[in-house]
């Protein structure tokens, strides 16, 4: 992805924009195939960000809550949390890309490729690669590929999202239709950059919550997470601006209220990081998302909700050249106001009622 004087700069007259101070926000009909969008705005995150992201969610993964913990095994001290660096990522993108969205649709072959410490700062790029008017000519689909860069310029974050996305004219022209082929799933060649070689022999299974590891899994092996976490909606719209996160439809009850649902909607990135917290219990050692093979936000959760998961192993893979650590591949459910003993899914062709989210991942795991 090339990016610096190719940017599409907040503000410019281009694609019959008119020029002006303040952005209402891109519309189906403003994208390009091609368009290469430089996102403000720099984000340092530091130490309060992590205790912030651990109040929301309470995340328990001991590579990421001790500094000892994680140097004992390897790392010079305790790595932001994955999904911390992706929703900053995410973040910087939406003013941009889903400002005036309908809904976010899904992700592919997203990796995860340099670590993130506190004090480090992260910038974004996106990059429009595909576009589909839907037939009923007030929305479209639009394909974007966006990277998070460090501070050095390393690639930090690479992942394929696709978004629906109002036109400002449901008659005005659209760009020509162009749906990318994107991955189903990445191979495990693609793992384990953002993880350095470690000394598992020093990996403490009592102080991280469990003695399971890479060999104690096994493909088809069903989880039930057991807990829930009801959501609140302070608790909601407080995490989507750490994320700096402005799209409209989660803080603004004046207009919401008189939008589909008539209230705001939880974002889709809050429900990932609630299911991951969760699913501590039965995964204590998967400290480590190395990759996200595909999402889908299959239904809205609005705050006084509660949210449950399971998880299935879906394959398991040793990474080429490491001994120290091997890939999980995880399909993570989660579900609304519905315990998830007996492991809901479908009904038929359809999702159960309950399901919220479908998450297909690797994570990374001591051997």
């Amino acid at each position: 992805m090339a990016f610096g004087p190719l940017c599409w700069q907040t503000g410019t007259a281009k694609h019959g924009c008119a020029m002006t101070k303040i952005s209402s926000g891109r519309f189906f009909e403003d994208f390009r195939q091609g368009d290469i969008i430089c996102h403000a705005t720099p984000r340092t995150l530091t130490a309060a960000d992590a205790s912030l992201y651990t109040a929301l969610y309470g995340s328990r993964f001991a590579v990421q809550s001790s500094d000892a913990f994680a140097h004992q095994i390897g790392y010079p001290h305790s790595p932001l949390d994955d999904l911390l660096v992706f929703h900053v990522v995410f973040g910087k993108t939406v003013p941009d890309i889903s400002l005036n969205a309908v809904a976010n649709l899904g992700y592919a072959g997203c990796r995860f490729l340099t670590p993130v410490y506190p004090g480090d700062t992260l910038s974004a790029v996106s990059e429009v690669i595909g576009l589909k008017e839907n037939s009923n000519r007030q929305t479209g689909v639009v394909y974007v590929r966006s990277q998070g860069f460090n501070q050095r310029g390393d690639l930090v974050l690479d992942y394929v999202r696709w978004v629906m996305v109002r036109k400002r004219d449901p008659q005005a022209a659209s760009p020509p239709e162009h749906v990318p082929t994107l991955p189903r799933a990445l191979h495990p060649e693609a793992l384990g950059d953002a993880c350095p070689a470690l000394r598992v022999d020093r990996y403490d299974g009592i102080l991280a919550g469990s003695p399971h590891r890479f060999d104690d899994y096994a493909p088809g092996e069903k989880i039930d997470h057991v807990d829930g976490m009801t959501v609140e909606e302070a608790e909601h719209q407080l995490a989507t601006r750490l994320y700096q996160n402005t799209a409209k439809v989660h803080f603004n009850q004046f207009t919401e209220s008189k939008g589909r649902f008539g209230r705001r909607l939880i974002y889709g990135g809050h429900v990932i990081s609630l299911a991951r917290a969760l699913s501590f219990n039965g995964l204590a050692n998967a400290f480590h998302v190395a990759a996200i093979n595909g999402g889908r936000h299959v239904a809205p959760l609005f705050a006084g909700e509660t949210v449950f998961c399971w998880s299935e192993i879906l394959d398991k893979a040793p990474l080429e050249g490491r001994d120290d650590v091997g890939a999980l591949r995880v399909r993570t459910i989660a579900t609304k106001d519905r315990p998830c003993a007996d492991y809901p899914l479908m009904v038929g062709d359809a999702y159960d009622p309950a399901v919220i989210l479908d998450l297909d991942y690797w994570v990374l795991i001591p051997r």
